[in-house]
């Protein structure tokens, strides 16, 4: 198998793309009219947040971890793509199992807020 510069580009826009479209649905889910949302669906969308910021925390602490030096640009790349998997994977598992209480805290303050 050989890797070329145009698929470790692909690759890059690719996951790019992935960030921002994630980024922008979770936005327009945020701005959402919530007045005739149920308990779950409220719930849901405080926990799709709390992933998220979970996910970015996590990837500006790996910044914080000095990387190697003597790793070929593919090797780079694929441990990117594995990491970034990896760390949305914990994010949704960490929120699953109440791990902040982000989640709650959020869920409670919008049916406050929004009289639900």
């Amino acid at each position: 198998m050989s890797v070329t510069l145009d698929s470790l580009n692909l690759y890059n826009n690719t996951a790019a793309n992935a960030a921002a479209n994630k980024t922008n649905k979770l936005e327009q889910t945020l701005n959402g009219d919530f007045s005739k949302a149920s308990d779950q669906e409220l719930m849901d969308v405080c926990k799709e947040f709390e992933a998220y910021f979970l996910e970015q925390v996590f990837k500006a602490m790996q910044k914080m971890v000095p990387e190697s030096d003597h790793q070929s640009s593919y090797t780079k790349q694929m441990q990117s793509y594995f990491k970034d998997e990896m760390v949305q994977k914990l994010a949704k598992d960490s929120t699953e199992t109440n791990g902040l209480g982000l989640a709650q805290t959020l869920y409670e303050q919008m049916k406050r807020n929004y009289n639900l």
